[in-house]
């Protein structure tokens, strides 16, 4: 099988990766692609929100299945054109992609489909802002209702700033705040089967402590020892089947990956938000343990067969994800700081280093070209196990002002987390 894999970050990167290990695939191609990926497949210059560009290339390496990495080019309906030339694609349709695209939208699906969820307002106007912010009180949840790559959510007791955040966007959702941890929860689907994955946890404040502002994500882990043992189950039943199913009924099925962020309240699970791809740094974790064939899943829901490909099946042990971030990110990271290390990193037992924000400067060195430069995965046979060895990875790596949390993981390892 040969594959294409559309998309420039981190998750791309691991999707490859696992793709390039995977015994049913025979070639890796991607595009754009990052300097990590090349080193182990074939980089194509395509502009990803270009659907006809995407798909010529697809017919022109014989891919067999593209795989839509980033959430922009589903919205833009780059999976529709790789489908309408007859190339398997995995990635929702663009109107399906809603459910990310528009939080607006995804609240309404949730209550069609009763998905326990938030209270929330869509608003429009500073009067409206004004009034749900005195309905919800703090802590005041605000939300871009447009895809804000991962940063489009404040999170305040401030008043002034919540209605800043708000003021900033064309029309935001503002919702009560959701208490307890919060759980990633990703499912395959082809639009009628829906196969969970195991639940991860990721990190979106920027500094420890869960304190600074709101990032794309700055670690995560999987498995999640100690969640409930229903957890997956009871999310299947109440939150991802209900909405593949109302997603179908509405003539628009979900086939890809539906992204469930969950709250795990007082009150019981609550959805916090839907995306329509896999989420980053999540994916990362999640497919380092991974042990059926990543090709397997991602073919039988573009192929709608996944029915026939049964429940995913998981290595022992654990995965740990640390983000190493460029300085000043999230606010205005920097650009063109040389990298070194990352051979001594990848050369850890248990280590991979994933690509998210880099390039090539003219003397071929590798820089710094994006807020979240890179992902240092371990495995281990242990939660411990894989946080020594993927913190043994950052120290090996080398960045002007580059900064990352050194709790990832830390409370749960510690048994200090209770849903």
């Amino acid at each position: 099988m040969k594959t294409l894999v559309i998309g420039t970050g981190g998750r791309e990167h691991a999707l490859a990766l696992a793709l390039s290990r995977d015994p049913h695939v025979t070639e890796v191609h991607a595009a754009p692609g990052n300097p990590g990926i090349a080193g182990f497949a074939t980089l194509h210059s395509v502009d990803p929100l270009d659907g006809d560009a995407v798909a010529a290339l697809a017919r022109e390496v014989g891919a067999d299945l593209v795989v839509v990495g980033p959430e922009a080019p589903l919205v833009a309906g780059v999976a529709d054109a790789v489908r309408d030339a007859g190339i398997a694609c995995f990635g929702p349709s663009r109107e399906a992609a809603q459910l990310e695209g528009s939080k607006a939208f995804a609240k309404q699906i949730m209550a069609a489909a009763e998905v326990p969820t938030a209270m929330a307002r869509v608003c429009e106007t500073p009067e409206q802002v004004a009034e749900a912010l005195a309905a919800f009180g703090p802590p005041y949840v605000v939300k871009d209702d447009a895809l804000a790559a991962g940063k489009g959510v404040v999170v305040t007791d401030d008043r002034v700033a919540a209605e800043e955040h708000a003021a900033s966007c064309d029309r935001v959702v503002i919702e009560e705040f959701l208490d307890g941890p919060e759980v990633s929860l990703f499912a395959i689907t082809d639009g009628e089967t829906v196969l969970p994955l195991q639940p991860a946890q990721d990190f979106k404040r920027a500094y420890d402590g869960d304190e600074g502002p709101n990032t794309g994500g700055m670690g995560a882990y999987t498995p999640l020892d100690w969640a409930p043992d229903d957890l997956v189950q009871e999310v299947c039943r109440r939150v991802l089947v209900p909405t593949v199913k109302e997603m179908a009924a509405r003539g628009t099925p979900f086939s890809g990956l539906l992204y469930a962020g969950l709250a795990l309240t007082s009150r019981g699970v609550r959805v916090v938000e839907f995306n329509a791809r896999f989420g980053d740094p999540e994916t990362q974790a999640l497919l380092a343990l991974l042990q059926t064939p990543l090709s397997t899943l991602l073919m039988g829901a573009a192929q709608g067969t996944l029915g026939q490909v049964g429940l995913p099946q998981w290595r022992d042990g654990a995965a740990v994800t640390v983000v190493v971030a460029a300085e000043d990110y999230p606010a205005s990271p920097a650009k063109g700081d040389v990298i070194t290390g990352i051979e001594e990193a990848d050369a850890l037992e248990g280590v991979d280093v994933i690509h998210a924000g880099t390039a090539r400067n003219d003397a071929g060195e590798l820089v710094t070209a994006g807020g979240r430069v890179l992902a240092v995965t371990a495995v281990g046979d242990s939660l411990a196990q894989a946080r020594e060895r993927a913190y043994a990875g950052v120290d090996r790596i080398q960045i002007r002002g580059a900064h990352h949390r050194t709790d990832i993981a830390l409370a749960a390892e510690q048994g200090r987390i209770t849903p």
